[in-house]
Parts: structure tokens; sequence; C-alpha cells
């Protein structure tokens, strides 16, 4: 029987995804470092490694392989050479053809196996899509509570992962939107007014290539710059974290755990960030008018009291700003798939480049 693979490739971790021809998956792989300081042939090399690991456990090899389908952050052509991607640092892997560079080395196990492109964020959508109208089968993740979430008459969705940066993607009639270039979704690269940012530091945070951006606003690295300003701030100069001698950025890592043990800044960084959401989600809707929009991404695991209030600032952000006719009726959920929506993405994209 034939595997297909979906690998997603994030700016901090790596995941590998096995599926059967019958559209079953078989298996996710742990989350491993991308390694990106370390250049692409260490991810690469990584990504071969983990792929034959996977294989082998579930008794195949790399010759019961019929398609790999790659997701990455963009921006990238559709062939899947990367250009200036903001969460895989620039300096290394700027022009560089990561989709040809895994074909090419999996060619050195097993001739004949193609690689296909996706964006990350087109992949995440994808993958949420088809796990809510029950179009791919998982039985080892899929509960009795997101059973009762499927729903096959679902013709539109967009999805916004919120994680190392801020992806999305777009989902029609079953198909992912990818634009004449391949690079449709970016909604974190959407402007946001300035009036999202609670001060003049938060504003000053360049991601891509301007300030004032949705992923400026919604993402860790939001955060890990948002979380320096504040604790510089006499109102919160005896804060536990002033006291840590770790990174800024691992601090900020920590800031879910304490938002949920009721810790005033961790929930102010938060709501602002839920509120820099709902706005972002209102102006994607204004385009699309879609039937779901969804909410993805490591955010997604957080625990359940404060997803609710996280929803609940970004839908009462949403309204109070939205026109009349989007006001009150936005469809919002948080992902069935958690983190896992790309690479479950990647594997559906894989089935579609066969059929």
């Amino acid at each position: 029987m034939s595997v297909f693979i979906g690998v997603d490739v994030g700016g901090t971790t790596c995941t590998i995804c096995l599926g059967n021809e019958d559209s079953t998956v078989l298996g996710v792989s742990q989350q491993f470092p991308t390694r990106s300081k370390d250049g692409p042939d260490a991810t690469i090399g990584d990504i071969l490694a983990q792929i034959v690991r996977e294989l082998e456990q579930r008794g195949y090899g790399p010759n019961d392989v019929a398609e790999i389908a790659l997701a990455t952050p963009g921006p990238a052509t559709a062939d899947g050479v990367l250009l200036q991607t903001p969460n895989l640092d620039p300096a290394k892997w700027d022009r560089f053809p990561v989709r040809q560079a895994l074909e090419d080395a999996f060619g050195e196990l097993a001739s004949g196996v193609r690689v296909s492109y996706i964006g990350d964020g087109q992949a995440a959508a994808l993958g949420e899509y088809a796990v809510r109208t029950a179009t791919i089968r998982w039985p080892d993740w899929i509960s009795d509570v997101q059973h009762a979430a499927f729903d096959r008459s679902i013709r539109s969705m967009f999805m916004v992962t919120v994680g190392t940066g801020l992806g999305g993607g777009e989902v029609r009639e079953g198909v992912t939107v990818r634009g004449c270039k391949g690079r449709a979704g970016h909604a974190g690269h959407m402007m946001l007014p300035a009036s999202v940012f609670r001060y003049e530091h938060d504003r000053q945070l360049k991601v891509g290539n301007a300030y004032c951006t949705a992923e400026s606003a919604v993402s860790l690295t939001a955060l890990t710059h948002q979380l320096a300003h504040r604790l510089t701030l006499e109102q919160w100069r005896d804060h536990p974290l002033n006291h840590q001698g770790s990174s800024v950025r691992e601090k900020a890592k920590q800031l879910r755990e304490l938002a949920a043990a009721g810790d005033p800044l961790a929930q102010e960084l938060l709501d602002d960030q839920a509120r820099a959401l709902g706005i972002t989600l209102l102006t994607l809707n204004y385009i699309g008018d879609y039937d779901l929009l969804v909410i993805g991404g490591g955010v997604c695991d957080i625990s359940p009291a404060l997803r609710e209030r996280y929803l609940s600032v970004a839908k009462q952000t949403y309204d109070e700003h939205a026109l009349d006719g989007f006001r009150g009726s936005a469809n919002l959920s948080f992902s069935l798939c958690g983190d896992q929506a790309g690479v479950i993405g990647a594997l559906v994209y894989a089935y579609s480049q066969q059929r």
C-alpha cells in the first residue's frame, strides 16, 4: 500500500505526517527543532531522517512513498523558492529552493518521488477544512467532541495560525486558494490601525517590510517584543518574570500558563492580542464573507477558560468595529487540529497532487 507524507516546517519546529491511500492518517511525528539558524542543509537533513524513522516505525520504506507535500512559512514562489521569509533567517534561506532540495534529498533514497509545495497558512486551512468536513480520517486524534463539530456543509473558511508568526489560508469548495503566484493568505502582513497597539513601543516592531501589521500584534514574536517593554515599566517592576535569568523570548513562552493562573500582565498581553486578532478577522471577512473563521496554531494550547476569554475578547472587538450585516454574525472558532493543522493540510495536499 502506498504512503503519502506531509511535512510542515515552522519557524521553530517541524512535523511529519503519514497517511495511506484511503485518506487515513497513519501517524503524526513529535515536533522536532527546525534548526533554521544552522541553515537549510541541516533542516533538510533532519526532515529526511525523521521521514525515514516514521516510515520504519510503521513497517514501510522510502520506496513505499507515493507523494510528499511540503509546507513552509512564506513568502515563497509557487514552486517553493523562499523569498525573504521572516520566520526563516533570510541571511541563510533567501532564494533557497526548499521544495527542490527536499525532492533531491529524498531522491537519494527512492527515485521518482515528487515533492509538491504549499504555504504553511494555506496548508493549515486545508487540514482544518478536511478534518471538519470529514474528508480525511484521523482515528488517533478525533474525539467525540470533535466529531460533534463536523459539518460537511462548510463551503468557505479562512484560518489564521498564531505561532512564531501569523499565517493564514483560505479554502473554498474544498480547494485551498493559492493565488496567481502561490502567495495567497498572508494575513499576518495586513496593516492594522495604530490604535490596536497599547504603547508606542509596540508599534515599532517591523515584521517583513512594515510596522503595525497583524503579525506585529499577534504572534510569539509580537509577545516577545511587547513583554520586553512591559517589564521595564514601573507597574511591572516586581513581576516574577523580572527575576528570571532567561531570555525575553523564553519568558514570553510562559505567558499562556501565567495567564491561565490569573497573572494580570500575561492576561493583559493576551487580551491585547485577541483584540488585534478580532480586527484582523473582521477585515478578512469583509473581503471573503466566510462560513467559518478559525483561530489555529500554538494559541490553541491555552487552557479552556483562557480560550473562552480569548475568543470572547476577539468577538467583542470584531462586533465593536463591524458594519451592520457583519456585526453579530461572525462564526469564530478555535481550530480542532491545533498546532497540527498544517501538517495534516500538507498530507491532504499530497493526496490532491496524485488525484
